[in-house]
């Protein structure tokens, strides 16, 4: 059966499952689950911390620090698409009319179904990862089966940093590990795919400046044929002026999200680092390294994403250009040769992604994350 969207049934499930999905009737009570549900993680979080910061365990104190950034990222990554459920409604129907235009030529068809299996493996990809993670991150506690009974444990392990203290029965603490690994296993799937869709929505603008390029590389031969090169020229421009504003509302989706997550990542990787170097001399060093490895990875792997993505959008809209300046412009009457001038003049200003508005991101921007943690986690490791 023939693909006839971009965005797979996983990446369209979990978006439901968090509410961004426009046109579902549980929308509401997802957001309602979601907001409760992460409040209270957060809340406990911070009091975890403040009740915990005199203790010199300085590794269960940057472990909560960094789950308490992870899970208020999130928050903050889901309520901008809450907020801005208009501009990704308007992105989701550009899509649909895109793969309804496709539909009238092979080529194009190809083009996009070829883009759709690439979505489709990003989108697996990360909800794989996303679930792998989470388990390494908290099986271990669940499997320790601390006995509850025990009066020598001063205080009962948690996957979430929290002090729940209505736990008395052996039972009891089994469900509540069960059910915050869950929880978490489900945020880790929100952050992932959010991730994902904006790979999805770039490669979805990959595969209609490709498009675009196939329509100018055949300009000059359709106006061999006969056909209207200027009814042809108007087809070109009005598919480059909609590629612009499919990118601007990418743009507004996910500036201010990138901007949290170039700040955020900065210096979670750093802490994340500190965490895995001073477990190093411990006795349990294998336990902390492998609760935290995991983390560090997808950390890692969220900030290549935005920044490879705003990479490829800007390499795409390079072939727009040059594509314009390949064709036998000279074949063609001067007056329509001067419509090209404007598509190569339009294409020099790249489309592109920004950290907030103040700078592109690119791979160049995901050097200078992995440089400033670098910095920053000496600075650390100085001061121990």
């Amino acid at each position: 059966m023939m693909r006839k969207s971009t965005i797979n049934r996983t990446t369209k499930f979990t978006l439901i499952l968090f509410g961004i999905w426009p046109d579902v009737s549980c929308i509401t009570f997802c957001r309602i689950f979601w907001f409760i549900t992460i409040t209270i993680v957060l809340l406990c979080h911070y009091l975890y911390f403040f009740t915990h910061y005199r203790y010199e365990n300085v590794f269960n104190l940057m472990d909560c620090f960094s789950s308490f950034m992870g899970f208020l990222k999130l928050m903050i990554k889901v309520g901008f698409f809450w907020l801005n459920q208009r501009i990704f409604n308007e992105v989701l129907m550009m899509m649909a009319e895109d793969w309804n235009d496709c539909a009238k030529s092979d080529v194009e068809m190809q083009e996009a179904v070829n883009k759709a299996k690439t979505s489709n493996y990003v989108a697996n990809a990360m909800i794989t990862l996303h679930t792998v993670v989470p388990l390494f991150y908290g099986i271990a506690i669940v499997l320790a089966n601390v006995d509850v009974a025990d009066y020598t444990v001063y205080e009962l392990p948690h996957i979430y940093k929290a002090v729940v203290p209505f736990i008395n029965t052996q039972g009891t603490y089994t469900v509540v590990l069960v059910v915050e690994l869950l929880h978490l296993i489900l945020s880790s799937w929100g952050m992932g795919i959010i991730n994902a869709l904006l790979l999805i929505l770039v490669l979805h603008v990959g595969g209609q400046i490709n498009i675009l390029c196939f329509w100018l590389a055949k300009l000059i031969s359709q106006a061999n044929t006969g056909k209207s090169v200027i009814i042809m020229m108007e087809k070109i421009i009005r598919k480059h002026q909609k590629i612009i504003y499919f990118t601007r509302n990418i743009e507004s989706l996910y500036t201010l999200i990138a901007f949290i997550q170039f700040t955020s990542n900065t210096v979670m990787i750093c802490l994340l680092g500190f965490l895995i170097v001073t477990a190093l001399g411990n006795s349990d060093a294998t336990e902390k390294i492998m609760r935290v490895i995991s983390y560090y990875c997808v950390t890692n792997i969220e900030a290549f994403i935005f920044c490879y993505a705003g990479e490829y959008l800007m390499n795409q809209s390079r072939a727009i250009g040059l594509a314009a300046y390949n064709t036998t412009w000279y074949e063609l009457e001067p007056k329509h040769s001067r419509i090209l001038l404007f598509i190569i003049l339009r294409a020099q200003k790249q489309l592109k992604l920004t950290v907030g508005k103040m700078t592109d991101l690119s791979l160049q921007c995901f050097a200078t994350i992995m440089n400033s943690a670098g910095s920053y986690l000496s600075v650390l490791l100085a001061m121990q």
